[in-house]
This record gives structure tokens, C-alpha cells and sequence, in this order.
């Protein structure tokens, strides 16, 4: 792990404490959640197929296949899991590793 993505968990955690005791507002914190993203281009990065990349991630192929296409947008929380999945790829798989 760098040590800007330790960095970032610490920040998270410390954050999360504060919040927890009190000593800081909740909502006071915000994500942002692109509301384009190009699955194509992060399922390139990772050098999968269409198949692999659904599989890996707990997608339907034809959700994958659609995204890629134009014919659908994923949805508020799909984006933000797949800005994860670009960002920090093997998290995600050892989160769902079985």
C-alpha cells in the first residue's frame, strides 16, 4: 500500500472517530460520484474482457455490455463502485474475495 492511500484511510478513520464522539458534523462530509464514467476505458486498465471484468466485480455481462454500448448509464451507486474499482482495484477484489 503507498503511503498516500495510508494517508487517505488514516484521514478516514480519524474522521470517522470524530464523528462517532461527537466532536464533528456528519454532514458536514460529501463524496463526489461522477456522473459520466467510462467502464470500457476501466475494464481496458485492468486488461479484461467484458466477461472477466462482470465476474470479477459482481456485474451482469449484459450490464457491462450495455454501459460500454451507450444503451444504459450505470446507476448513483454502481459509478461510485466502479470509480473505486479504477482507483483501487485490487481492495476491491480482496473485499470480495470469497
Amino acid at each position: 500500500m503507498s503511503k498516500q492511500a495510508f494517508d487517505q484511510i488514516k484521514a478516514g478513520f480519524e474522521d470517522a472517530i470524530a464523528i462517532a464522539h461527537g466532536e464533528a458534523d456528519p454532514t458536514t462530509y460529501r463524496v463526489h460520484v461522477p456522473v459520466e464514467i467510462d467502464v470500457k476505458a476501466i475494464r481496458k486498465q485492468l486488461g479484461m474482457s467484458q466477461a472477466q471484468f462482470a465476474a470479477s466485480f459482481g456485474f451482469g455481462l449484459d450490464a457491462v455490455q450495455n454501459w460500454e454500448q451507450g444503451r444504459r448509464r450505470p446507476e448513483g451507486a454502481a459509478r461510485a463502485f466502479l470509480k473505486v474499482i479504477e482507483r483501487e482495484p485490487e481492495a476491491v477484489r480482496r473485499a470480495l474475495a470469497a
